[in-house]
């Protein structure tokens, strides 16, 4: 007996080198929730039936924030803002006095989540600028040959 083709398999996913990654841990957060409410409201998600081809699910990245929260790095207080903002679409603003404290610990938990997001190719470019815990300096350049430290 032989096998026959399925023709209304799953389909093809285009290559993942045509894949656009986020600019940012708050533009992949922001997707991610309007993919969960969507799918909250009865949506049925399909890779690659968006308007721009992502490098991730949805589940990704919330896989990543389960981590951090795992490892103790991101809190309750950061998923809850992270939640409220996110069904909003928007960051919050620091410039309005009422969501200055959102603002802190949104900004807080997006740091958090910049570097998964990164390792796994779902946020574009290298180390956030100003976003990390140091600089890298070089050395070389701070002292002239011959003198020493």
């Amino acid at each position: 007996m032989t096998a026959a083709l399925r023709t209304n398999s799953v389909p093809v996913l285009s290559s993942m080198a045509k894949a656009e990654p986020f600019n940012s841990a708050d533009e992949a957060w922001i997707w991610t929730m309007s993919a969960l409410t969507a799918r909250r409201e009865g949506a049925r998600i399909v890779a690659g039936a968006g308007s721009k081809l992502r490098p991730c699910e949805p589940d990704d990245v919330v896989k990543c924030l389960d981590r951090l929260y795992r490892q103790r790095r991101i809190d309750l207080v950061h998923a809850r803002i992270m939640r409220i903002w996110g069904e909003r679409g928007t960051a919050p603003d620091p410039r309005h006095l009422s969501e200055k404290n959102d603002w802190r610990i949104w900004s807080e938990a997006m740091q958090r989540l910049d570097w998964p997001l990164r390792m796994k190719g779902i946020v574009a470019g290298g180390a956030r600028q100003g976003g990390g815990m140091g600089e890298l300096v070089d050395l070389a350049a701070r002292w002239p040959a011959g003198r020493g430290a």
